[in-house]
């Protein structure tokens, strides 16, 4: 199994580093890659990079920090740490409308967002590296931030200074995806976006969207298995036998579990597919 989303550079992560990251290898990970969110985390990221051959990183600015005071400054600073041999990716980046600890996000917060993301897309495109997308809609609205992005990466939209039309090689991949059925046959017309998956997909789908549009597992159904990666965002989204708890890289294969559940296949196959896809995407 390939790890392609983690955060072992949290604090939570502090008082046993190391024993989480031999475990993992221990278990069934090949490699890892620890993701950045901030100029911090993504030095942090090339430093665990670094010391250990099997771990690799991305560098990125999360769209939280592109606050209502704040544009897209530090993105230069992103782009000298992508320099780096052990970086892999541009990410995690993207749009998030979703009210934290009840703050409400503002619509010059969100045009910040926009613009973050879209420099950080093209200087992803200048390295010629693969993105690392986060997407998270409001609560008023559950499309919203998927609307955007898709606008951003494929229709016009003159005030950000778009993409260029043609896709190219440019490699993008949906992490912790959570899109509706409809968003998902849109994506699925775009043959360099890919999907990732945490153990989250083990937690019990509420009663009233079980079979819908809105049911992940039905995304799940559609989307080939040639375009499915593994992660755990670790610390984050334990899976549902250790939910709230902290979560770590061996925690993937619950992923690929209730993938190979969902599909009805050989849960060897899960692990072994989804790694010669993230070698391919990733290409270490």
């Amino acid at each position: 199994m390939i790890d392609t989303h983690a955060h072992l550079d949290d604090r939570q992560f502090d008082k046993d580093r190391e024993e989480v990251i031999s475990r993992s290898f221990e278990n069934g990970v090949e490699k890892i890659i620890n993701v950045g969110a901030d100029i911090k985390g993504s030095r942090d990221s090339i430093v665990l990079a670094k010391k250990y051959e099997n771990i690799f990183a991305a560098v990125g600015l999360h769209p939280h920090c592109f606050g209502e005071d704040k544009e897209v400054g530090d993105v230069g600073g992103i782009g000298e740490l992508a320099k780096n041999e052990k970086v892999v990716a541009i990410g995690e980046i993207g749009l998030d409308y979703f009210s934290h600890n009840r703050k409400v996000i503002t619509g010059e917060q969100k045009e910040n967002q926009k613009k973050g993301f879209v420099a950080q897309l093209e200087l992803a495109q200048e390295l010629d590296l693969p993105v690392i997308i986060h997407c998270r809609s409001s609560k008023e609205n559950p499309t919203d931030a998927y609307d955007d992005i898709y606008e951003i990466l494929f229709l016009s939209n003159p005030h950000l200074n778009p993409l260029p039309k043609g896709e190219g090689d440019f490699r993008m991949v949906f992490h912790c995806y959570g899109g509706n059925l409809d968003f998902t046959k849109k994506l699925l017309r775009h043959k360099n976006i890919f999907f990732s998956f945490t153990p989250n997909i083990t937690y019990k789908i509420k009663k009233n969207i079980v079979g819908t549009k809105d049911d992940i597992m039905e995304s799940i159904k559609i989307i080939p298995l040639k375009k499915i990666m593994l992660e755990t965002d670790c610390p984050y989204l334990a899976p549902q036998e250790f939910r709230g708890k902290r979560s770590e890289p061996m925690y993937a294969k619950y992923a690929a579990k209730r993938i190979a559940f969902i599909k009805n296949i050989n849960i060897d196959k899960v692990e072994k597919i989804t790694a010669e896809n993230a070698d391919n995407f990733f290409r270490f």
